[in-house]
């Protein structure tokens, strides 16, 4: 295991009715809040009208900030700015999925930046300062509620990067919010909770046990609950497991005492949101089968790896490791495919084109070059093409 430095200063209050401690948590920062949140949803389920009555009756000025994107873009980080600095904000409160609470923190921390601020996106670094960040999650998927990065997209240089704010202050995350999310977003969200968990278990650190073991239970956990909300979405017990696997997957704890393993399919799946405007778990769901059966064919030394996979998340038995491994992945594939969203690209009507830009664009942060199997602009190119 190798040295690593825990902190997560983030503050989680998990279970039904914890926004009613909102306006208290609101009050240590001012009365002057900026509501970030995305497109109709908030509204129809009838959480936004819920909060701004709990804030305005506790004499909060309430600022909308709506319109956040999927893959939320510059223009609403800017908008937000413009917004927190003509109106004198005091805290940013963010009311949605990862791409809202993403765009809330590159927005508090935007306010004290001075010049451009998708510079301040690729000058990535911790430590900025940045109004308070309050966050009220209603999708389980990126984790976004528990650490300090955020995935801003700029539309007209088709790039799409994840750089470091600044943690939540607070997340209130109430899984009663997720029982209106449809059957296609909480199947991206889960993928996306894979894909992490996933990403964090291949690792060349062979003795991290603690951590592999969450990222195992990380995967069956979304294994298990996933096909129980799409058949039940108001069921509780399975909501709730999946909110606090999404919360886990990415709090950065299933990569403790590892080597960074590069998190390569979501570098990769960034690309097909920034050219595309893929929805990021649907990219990862397509991505990520392809991408363990390109590493196993390139370097077989990993097979012993993808043998436990299959063993300790689907409970494969057997002593041929190359066989395990191999029905691991099918496994793996079996299953993205069939929770209801896309599992090729031509689904999406999406061809080769712009296949070379991307495999150049994927690794200027040697996320593929500097990963669990080091991945070629060739290989990349072989990825996407797999993924036809």
């Amino acid at each position: 295991m190798l040295n690593f430095t825990h902190r997560i200063p983030t503050e989680i209050r998990f279970g039904k009715d914890v926004t009613d401690g909102l306006p208290k948590v609101l009050e240590r920062f001012g009365k002057n809040i900026l509501l970030v949140y995305g497109g109709g949803s908030v509204k129809r389920s009838g959480l936004y009208d819920r909060l701004v009555s709990l804030l305005t009756g506790a004499d909060f000025t309430v600022t909308d900030c709506p319109g956040v994107e999927p893959n939320p873009t510059v223009a609403s980080v800017r908008r937000g700015v413009d917004l927190c600095r003509a109106k004198g904000i005091d805290a940013v409160l963010a009311v949605g999925g990862g791409s809202v609470i993403d765009c809330g923190k590159a927005i508090a921390t935007g306010r004290y930046w001075e010049g451009d601020l998708w510079e301040m996106v690729l000058q990535s670094r911790a430590g900025r300062k940045s109004l308070p960040v309050i966050a009220v999650l209603t999708l389980s998927a990126t984790g976004s509620e528990f650490d300090n990065k955020g995935v801003i997209t700029n539309p007209e240089t088709k790039e799409k990067y994840s750089s470091v704010f600044s943690f939540p202050v607070v997340s209130f995350c109430d899984p009663t919010f997720t029982f209106t999310v449809p059957p296609y977003q909480t199947a991206c969200g889960s993928a996306d909770i894979m894909s992490h968990a996933i990403e964090s278990y291949f690792s060349r650190t062979e003795d991290s046990e603690i951590s592999d073991g969450l990222a195992e239970t990380i995967i069956r956990t979304v294994i298990h609950d996933l096909p129980i909300v799409l058949e039940q979405p108001d069921n509780y017990e399975a909501r709730a497991n999946l909110m606090w696997a999404s919360t886990l997957a990415c709090s950065g704890m299933a990569d403790y005492g590892k080597r960074y393993p590069g998190k390569t399919c979501h570098a990769i799946g960034h690309e097909l949101s920034a050219w595309y405007g893929v929805t990021h778990g649907e990219s990862l769901a397509i991505l990520q089968p392809r991408w363990m059966r390109l590493i196993l064919k390139k370097d077989p030394s990993v097979t012993p790896r993808f043998a436990r996979f299959a063993r300790n998340v689907w409970g494969m038995t057997g002593d041929d490791e190359a066989d395990l491994a191999r029905r691991g992945i099918e496994a793996l594939a079996d299953f993205l495919a069939n929770i209801g969203i896309a599992s090729t690209l031509g689904e999406l009507g999406i061809g080769e084109e712009h296949f070379l830009d991307m495999a150049v664009h994927a690794d200027l942060r040697g996320r593929c070059t500097n990963s669990y199997v080091p991945l070629t602009q060739e290989d990349v190119l072989e990825l996407f093409r797999a993924c036809l």
